[in-house]
């Protein structure tokens, strides 16, 4: 249960309007929330998302959306994440829904070292901001058609990880209000246990595939799939197996761009 002193999100920021970027969005105004949207290309080619979005929502630029969020999301390729705006988003509480893919990102030695997370290296360039990571360890597909009110049976689980205690609490309750319980899996360091190729990455959230299925129809399974549904003790189970391994993932089909 979050604090009664957790400030209430009103307005969610986002800078990218990808696939989970989408998704958000989608799911903060059917929340009651008001949405900034904004990407790399600009506040007119989001014209369409805006639209079908409705009165809720407006597009920016990535400074603007970043200036209007009481809580503000990055979801943009990893490989940029040094052009988010530093100055605009001083003293926020950001979402980081990134992860590591060198075949999109480029090899970053950083990572591949061992030594960091990719949430790290997003703190460190946010040095005045306060980095939650959440979001980055489901689909857009599932992320989206899984959201369930409080108390219902079939209610899902996803992890965050941050430094601040109370930023964490504000992720917590935007997770809430948006349709999901959440599982603080530790500190930013500790975030790598929610990356590509960890026990809780995207896999569980998702029904077996039925066997025997062309590429063509796996897509068109995965997009009437429902969610596997994923409650907080499972979440937690599955951290804790996460062994540490080579960092970065294999991209998913269709997450690219912002």
């Amino acid at each position: 249960m979050t604090s009664e002193r957790t400030p209430m999100t009103k307005t969610l920021g986002l800078i990218g309007t990808g696939m989970i970027g989408g998704a958000l969005s989608r799911l903060a105004v059917a929340a009651g929330l008001d949405v900034v949207v904004s990407n790399s290309r600009g506040p007119q080619s989001l014209a369409d998302l805006v639209a079908e979005l409705g009165p809720r929502a407006r597009a920016a630029t990535p400074a603007e959306a970043a200036e209007a969020g009481d809580l503000v999301v990055a979801t943009i390729p990893l490989r940029a994440y040094d052009r988010l705006p530093a100055a605009a988003l001083a003293g926020r509480t950001v979402i980081d829904t990134m992860n590591y893919y060198p075949e999109r990102d480029g090899r970053l030695p950083e990572l591949d070292e061992g030594g960091t997370t990719s949430s790290t290296l997003v703190q460190r360039h946010l040095a005045d901001s306060r980095v939650v990571k959440a979001f980055n360890s489901i689909d857009f597909h599932h992320l989206f058609i899984g959201a369930r009110p409080v108390g219902a049976p079939d209610r899902s689980a996803l992890p965050i990880a941050g430094d601040d205690p109370a930023a964490k609490a504000e992720v917590t309750a935007l997770l809430d209000t948006l349709g999901y319980d959440a599982v603080d899996l530790g500190t930013l360091a500790e975030s790598w246990r929610s990356e590509p190729g960890t026990p809780v990455y995207v896999q569980p959230y998702i029904p077996r595939q039925p066997e025997g299925l062309s590429q063509e129809e796996a897509g068109r399974w995965f997009f009437e799939s429902p969610i596997a549904p994923l409650p907080a003790a499972r979440v937690e189970e599955l951290l804790a197996q996460a062994v540490r391994g080579p960092a970065g993932g294999t991209l998913p089909a269709g997450a690219l761009g912002d």
